[in-house]
């Protein structure tokens, strides 16, 4: 029972990683009554010759790859000079956390600047093409994108506060492969009791009931507490409340999962052109040296080009506490702070494979995700133990080639940084244990895909290690995020003991995955306005 349902928990938090984009397709952005008119029509700082912000042409993974060209990225010219640089508040870092932290931000009139060190923004959830495959670098389950008002997804009410909408299919199983068999999982609890009692059995049945009827009836307070309306609160304050509602999702009558039609990246072209639209700017290739402390406050940053960038109110870090605690200067972080980020234990990183394939190289009835267990005595988080796989192509067209699919499999926080650190990622050894160590996700791919798949015949082949993270993502020793345990401990609020220095992202509370870090940004969003513009803007999004 504690393996089934720490599978489902550990599928909701997919791998966060940076690769590159490619450009989006022509579409109309969907505004929403309730947004006001914009107070100015700011311009976005973009890569040179690009005029809208997401998705290029390029790569960042390492390969295994059937391109032999496919280059890697080019670590020179990583900042650029910002123009006009001051703002109200800076965003260090353009992932999901920091985003709709800078898109509520300027909803709110102020005037917020996003600091990126890539050509392009995104971090994790961006997609990144190779011919004509369009991969996503990381989330991949996604649900609650059609939600509105107080019950809605974290994501959802940022993005209609900002007047935007991501077009989605929907769709409500999963496969399922264990060492017993293996079985269509459909969300919502009706079915999934009816597969635990038979490949676990009435035991595990009984203790999943206990667990609903305890949780459920908690989700109608907690649905009092919409994320979007937190400000200011302390994590040990809200931490359960929020989990009961993020759980609650997946457990209300008609709950759906849901993807984005044209891919994870599209949710960053939402984002960045809600931005915008309300006059905030993002300045990639603006790679961040320092956070500037004066007087014991933060005041702005320092850039690797050596400029300086000034924050009238407030500077918001969208990295991981680890490699914010690198940007501050060691004389003005209090011992006790420092201490506690240096304790606070890492989950381990991932092994990615990302695949571009024929459609006749796989099943006829292939669905979108997949998840095997190769040993349950091992537990979910052991070791090379369970690949999760995602399939997003047979969703419709225009992600992948006409006639092909493209296929992302990863082990999801459980590679372990120290098997890898320290080698060259250009010998000879690296390469032979990106080999050792990829080879039980091609065991996955290949009995999910079926009898038909060849590895020979597939289009795309990439491999990315925790190294890959380490150099592409810039995650200390390329991990997920804090490993803190529900009950033993809490993730940290966003405040920090530095005046005017917040953070954002997945080393805060809620904690990992997408809707809690969009909460995270949402929270220290609404934490830099007055209340009476916090009411507001709830007023406006109808929570």
């Amino acid at each position: 029972m504690a393996a089934s349902a720490a599978l489902a928990s550990r599928a909701l938090q997919p791998p966060r990683r940076h690769f590159a984009l490619r450009p989006p397709r022509s579409r109309a952005a969907t505004t929403s009554t309730a947004a006001p008119r914009p107070r100015r029509q700011g311009a976005l700082a973009v890569a040179a010759g690009s005029t809208r912000c997401c998705r290029a042409r390029a790569v960042a993974t390492e390969g295994l790859s059937a391109d032999p060209s496919f280059p890697e990225r080019d670590d020179r010219a990583l900042s650029g000079p910002v123009e006009r640089p001051e703002a109200d508040v800076i965003v260090i870092g353009s992932g999901i956390g920091g985003l709709c932290c800078a898109g509520l931000l300027a909803r709110y009139n102020q005037d917020v600047l996003v600091l990126e060190s890539h050509d392009r923004p995104g971090g994790a959830a961006h997609s990144f093409d190779i011919k004509g495959f369009n991969f996503d670098s990381g989330p991949s389950l996604f649900s609650g994108f059609q939600s509105r008002g107080p019950q809605a997804n974290p994501l959802a009410q940022v993005l209609d506060a900002l007047g935007e909408s991501v077009p989605c299919a929907s769709y409500d199983s999963w496969m399922v492969y264990v060492p017993e068999g293996q079985f269509l999982s459909r969300i919502g609890p009706t079915d999934f009791l009816k597969d635990l009692e038979a490949f676990v059995g009435v035991d595990a049945v009984q203790e999943w009931k206990r667990l609903l009827d305890a949780v459920i009836p908690m989700s109608a307070v907690a649905m009092a507490l919409p994320p979007l309306s937190i400000r200011g609160v302390k994590s040990d304050g809200a931490l359960s409340a929020e989990m009961v509602y993020m759980f609650a999702e997946w457990y209300k009558p008609g709950c759906m999962l849901e993807y984005p039609l044209e891919g994870s990246g599209a949710i960053i072209d939402a984002l960045v052109r809600g931005i915008k639209k309300f006059g905030g700017r993002l300045a990639l290739r603006s790679h961040v040296e320092k956070i500037l402390i004066e007087n014991g406050r933060a005041v702005g940053v320092k850039l690797q080009s050596g400029q300086i960038v000034r924050a009238k109110k407030a500077v918001v870090s969208n990295a991981s506490m680890w490699d914010t605690l690198d940007l501050l200067p060691s004389d003005a972080v209090p011992r006790s702070y420092k201490d506690k980020v240096k304790a606070t234990p890492q989950c381990e990183s991932f092994m990615h494979l990302h695949l571009g394939f024929d459609v006749e190289n796989a099943r006829e009835d292939l669905g979108i995700h997949h998840i095997v267990v190769n040993d349950w005595n091992k537990g979910v988080d052991g070791d090379q133990n369970v690949v999760l796989i995602s399939v997003p192509s047979v969703l419709g067209n225009g992600l992948a080639p006409p006639g092909k699919h493209i296929l992302h499999a990863y082990t999801p926080g459980t590679e372990p940084f120290s098997l890898w650190e320290g080698l060259d990622r250009k010998s000879a050894e690296y390469r032979k244990l990106k080999e050792e160590r990829s080879e039980v996700m091609w065991k996955a791919v290949e009995l999910a895909l079926g009898p038909r798949f060849s590895r020979e015949k597939c289009d795309v082949k990439l491999v990315g290690t925790p190294l890959t993270h380490k150099r592409f993502l810039r995650r200390n020793r390329g991990t997920y995020g804090p490993a803190i345990k529900a009950g033993e401990a809490t993730f940290p609020g966003q405040a920090t003991p530095i005046p005017q220095l917040f953070c954002c992202g997945d080393s805060t509370f809620p904690g990992i995955g997408v809707p809690a870090v969009a909460a995270s940004g949402a929270i220290v969003a609404n934490t830099l306005v007055s209340v009476s513009q916090h009411s507001e803007l709830l007023d406006a999004v109808g929570i």
